[in-house]
């Protein structure tokens, strides 16, 4: 293998690292530290509340609770729902079809 070949091979594989990082963030991960919960919990809790697909999902300061939520948008069938659930307490917060704004 060429030194060109090494080289772009090591640079596609710190570029795919990079990119399997990435997946796993979410819309406000800087809060995370703050959350009693985590992001998974979070989950759970949403899915029985609504089971479904996740589409979306963020850690948001928002009213409500504690004032900070996770909040998911669930699609089952055609219908979505946003599913909020409180990050200090685990409480669900919302489960609603969602809005004509939608994120």
């Amino acid at each position: 293998m060429t030194v060109s070949k090494k080289c772009a091979m090591t640079l596609l594989g710190l570029f795919l690292l990079v990119e399997a990082g990435n997946a796993s963030a979410y819309t406000g991960q800087k809060f995370a530290g703050e959350a009693k919960i985590s992001m998974e919990q979070a989950r759970v809790i949403a899915l029985k509340a609504y089971p479904g697909k996740i589409t979306d999902e963020e850690l948001e300061r928002e009213k409500g609770g504690s004032g900070l939520r996770y909040s998911f948008d669930i699609r089952r069938g055609k219908a979505t729902r946003e599913v909020g659930v409180d990050a200090r307490t685990a409480a669900l917060l919302e489960n609603a079809p969602e809005g004509p704004n939608a994120d």
